[in-house]
């Protein structure tokens, strides 16, 4: 804040783009105005605009008596949302013998353009005036070069309360900081934020990329990040749903559930015989290859959009869809030998977290393990502006598999997931079985089970059965309904927020 000396030079020189004065105490529009267009600085001078309160246009003091009431009304207008996106202002009172003057110090914003209302205020020279498309076109050019990417953005609506800090210093911060730096310094969890660049000093609030990372709600402030799955019965979006979840929360919680997820309800194997005394796994989906698609997709994906990333699974293939196109350097022309990153503080996050690489040799390895694993390469939409789309055919040989077994058992057709006949055919070789993996399969197909037709199902004990569902429960796969002889479990659908169906 200036000093009495400096108020006094601000007094007595004439109205300019950063000084405004005024003898009225009640106009609140005329008040926020000039806030919100010292707080666009048209001329891009960095410096600080004053409003004057209880000074006259020829620089004499108005006799003011600055009340509580009127100190807090000022001081309100930070907060009121009225200004968005809200200013850094301070206020203070200075008291002299003939009048005090109320001084709003207002810091030019990283954000413009600033709005009151809707309207975007800004000074030319001594007059304020609203600002033509031009001149806000400049201002949203500056914005973006004070702020190149969203996720690095200060989101200012948010709080260090929004932020989940047990999360973040025993889980995150171990893996961003060498344990033995972290024990010698004692920061404050804000401090560690600011040195890892997620949180802003300036605006003192984290950025976009530490909500989604380890905010308590990242879709209060960005609806759209969440993935949504869905299981059709048919080959298009107009047939029956079989099973649907959403996936939901701060990505250092949501990351490892959908790596659980892939691994227990989407990829099946089984062994086919090679020779007489060896066999080969197989199976419909790569692990490690439909995982990078998917991480991929939230990484990339543009977190301004208010729709989900798109995780759907037909019976013969698999589509993932993310907002946002091809960004940056990365063109059709050129991907995927060049990359770039529309989120690069989020990329960053989950390269400590151990899902992503960043080392721009994902899709050609995803392209060789698909092919490996006979379901030919994966077919990339890149031509669109609005969305990135990914699809994976289910594999050849996993089909032929499954044909061969349905064959051998004389029954015409392919054996769906869930069906008690297959999935009993692969309880006679245990060493071959996952059984979380099948017990998430037929909880899938069939819904709600008890743990007595679980255990006739996997013929085992039911203190065995208890243990792997705690499991699955703990995983946040499976959620259990009623108690005592009445419980049943069910495919956890709304990422442990709720224990119903979807």
């Amino acid at each position: 804040m200036i000093t009495e000396k400096e108020l006094d030079v601000l007094i007595s020189s004439v109205e300019t783009f950063r000084i405004e004065k005024t003898v009225s105490t009640t106009n609140m529009d005329k008040f926020c105005e000039a806030i919100c267009a010292f707080a666009n600085d048209m001329p891009n001078s960095k410096l600080n605009g004053y409003l004057l309160i209880g000074i006259t246009d020829d620089g004499k003091r108005s006799g003011l008596k600055v009340t509580d009431e009127l100190l807090k009304k000022i001081s309100s207008i930070r907060s009121d949302g009225n200004i968005l996106p809200m200013p850094v202002m301070s206020v203070e009172v200075f008291s002299f013998n003939d009048g005090d003057v109320l001084v709003v110090e207002v810091t030019p914003s990283n954000l413009p353009p600033v709005r009151y209302r809707g309207r975007t205020f800004i000074r030319i020279g001594p007059r304020k005036d609203l600002a033509t498309r031009e001149e806000e076109e400049l201002l949203t050019e500056r914005r973006s070069y004070n702020f190149p990417t969203m996720d690095n953005t200060p989101c200012c609506q948010a709080t260090l309360e929004d932020i989940d800090q047990d999360l973040f210093t025993k889980y995150y911060l171990p893996k961003a900081v060498d344990a033995g730096i972290v024990s010698k310094n004692n920061r404050s969890v804000k401090e560690w934020m600011i040195s890892l660049r997620l949180y802003s000093k300036v605006y003192d609030c984290p950025t976009n990329a530490a909500l989604l990372l380890f905010g308590t709600d990242p879709r209060r402030f960005m609806p759209g990040a969440y993935v949504q799955y869905v299981r059709w019965d048919g080959m298009d979006n107009a047939s029956a749903i079989m099973n649907q979840r959403m996936f939901q929360g701060n990505l250092c919680e949501m990351l490892p559930q959908l790596d659980a997820f892939i691994d227990m309800a989407i990829v099946q194997k089984r062994p086919i015989p090679v020779s007489a005394l060896r066999e080969e796994i197989v199976c419909n989906y790569p692990k490690w290859a439909l995982r990078e698609i998917l991480m991929n997709a939230i990484m990339h994906r543009d977190y301004n959009g208010n729709a989900p990333i798109k995780f759907y699974q037909y019976p013969d293939r698999i589509e993932i869809i993310n907002h946002g196109g091809l960004y940056g350097k990365a063109r059709p022309e050129n991907f995927p030998t060049v990359n770039d990153y529309r989120n690069p503080a989020v990329a960053e996050g989950m390269q400590i977290l151990g899902y992503v690489n960043m080392l721009n040799h994902g899709i050609p390895e995803v392209q060789r393990e698909l092919e490996e694993n006979g379901n030919g390469k994966a077919v990339f939409t890149i031509d669109r502006i609005t969305v990135f789309e990914a699809k994976l055919m289910e594999s050849g040989k996993w089909r032929n598999a499954v044909a061969q077994n349905s064959s051998a058992d004389n029954e015409p057709g392919e054996k769906q997931i869930g069906d008690k006949s297959a999935i009993k055919s692969k309880i006679g070789d245990k060493s071959a079985i996952n059984r979380e993996q099948v017990i998430c399969e037929y909880i899938s197909a069939h819904g709600a089970v008890s743990t007595r037709e679980l255990c006739s199902l996997l013929n085992i004990k039911s203190s065995r059965m208890r243990d792997i569902l705690k499991n699955l429960i703990d995983k946040k796969i499976l959620v259990a309904n009623g108690a005592n002889r009445n419980r049943t479990y069910s495919i956890n659908s709304l990422n442990g927020s709720d224990n119903s169906d979807e």
